[in-house]
């Protein structure tokens, strides 16, 4: 299937023969030997992400850190389906709304931030429970924080140039020729990361896809135990549909005209979002039912093309397991991870 490992059938019985015991004999917790180890939980939007982290930070003692790119942002919380005060209440949540939405966050600064995170939670016997569909910043967060060369300001600028004079899809285009794998795993929108593929293209003629973590191990400072949950395209993509009309009803749109007062534009990352960028272009229009029936037909295949690019980016990264939640449920999939987890 050219994934990762699939969890299997015969490993899924071992861990139904404990289930049903009480969960307080089924985990027992050794904290010294866990405490340098770190759940990764990573999948499509409307997998189930968040609520598989939250059984198991329940179950296990664990602190869950978001590695949601827009997550980190305050404000941005109907569009990126944030957790709840309620579900924070729940379990402490560490890299949300640690920024202003005119304060960008790079991929460098998540990479710092995360790890700290993972300190304190380990210095204090608990377990870190990394969870988000960020592909870019979890492969940081893995494999260190990607090598690539010095920019160039005369390269950069050039490209910077072509960009405003041609416009940032021409130079997607120009992307997908020269690196598809790469160009697949970002929107045709977000200049910064296109600016940069480019430039990186042309100082080293090596593709991003290969260039940026080829041959990059995990990060030796924790035993890392990675999972990709998924769902079938055809329910996850009922999903999102469903997500979207439910952020709609929430006040998406009312939520995009109170960050723009407060500097969301300034954020190239952040304006770019998945029905962010709709909501602010359908803003600039009369709004008539018509353009608003576009607006949303636009904001769900965003979204559904989104989950795609998801399961590109993780297709081919070997330290991720995957995991059908259709098939197994969240509470089973919960049981599989901490088994696994404690077989370590």
């Amino acid at each position: 299937m050219g994934e990762g490992l699939t969890f299997q059938q015969k490993e899924l019985d071992k861990v139904l023969e404990n289930i049903g015991r009480p969960k307080e004999k089924r985990v027992p917790i050794d904290s010294k030997y866990k405490r340098r180890s770190v759940i990764v939980i990573s999948g499509p939007t409307c997998s189930g992400k968040t609520d598989l982290s939250l059984v198991l930070a329940q179950s296990l003692g664990g602190e869950i850190i978001s590695a949601d790119s827009m997550q980190v942002y305050r404000g941005m919380d109907i569009g990126t389906a944030k957790v709840t005060a309620e579900q924070q209440e729940l379990v402490m949540h560490h890299l949300v709304d640690i920024r202003d939405v005119n304060d960008p966050i790079t991929v460098s600064d998540f990479f710092v931030e995360a790890h700290k995170a993972c300190e304190s939670i380990t210095a204090r016997n608990r377990i870190p429970i990394v969870v988000g569909g960020s592909g870019f910043y979890l492969r940081a967060f893995l494999h260190g924080i990607p090598s690539g060369p010095p920019s160039v300001p005369e390269v950069r600028k050039e490209f910077e140039h072509e960009a405003e004079t041609l416009g940032v899809e021409v130079l997607y285009d120009w992307l997908q020729l020269q690196d598809p794998e790469y160009a697949a795993t970002i929107t045709n929108r977000d200049k910064q990361k296109i600016v940069r593929a480019l430039e990186i293209i042309a100082l080293t003629g090596e593709k991003v896809s290969a260039f940026v973590w080829k041959y990059r191990p995990l990060l030796p400072d924790y035993n890392f135990h990675c999972w990709f949950i998924h769902r079938p395209r055809s329910s996850l993509y009922s999903r999102v549909e469903e997500r979207c009309d439910r952020m709609l009803e929430d006040g998406l749109l009312d939520e995009i005209e109170a960050l723009e007062k407060t500097g969301m534009l300034k954020n190239p990352s952040a304006c770019q979002a998945i029905g962010y960028r709709q909501g602010i272009e359908f803003l600039k229009t009369d709004r008539s039912p018509e353009q608003y029936e576009e607006f949303v037909r636009v904001f769900k295949k965003a979204s559904r093309h989104y989950v795609k690019r998801q399961f590109t980016w993780f297709r081919k990264d070997p330290v991720f397991t995957w995991l059908d939640v259709d098939l197994h449920d969240i509470e089973t999939a919960s049981d599989i991870i901490m088994q696994d987890y404690m077989s370590w």
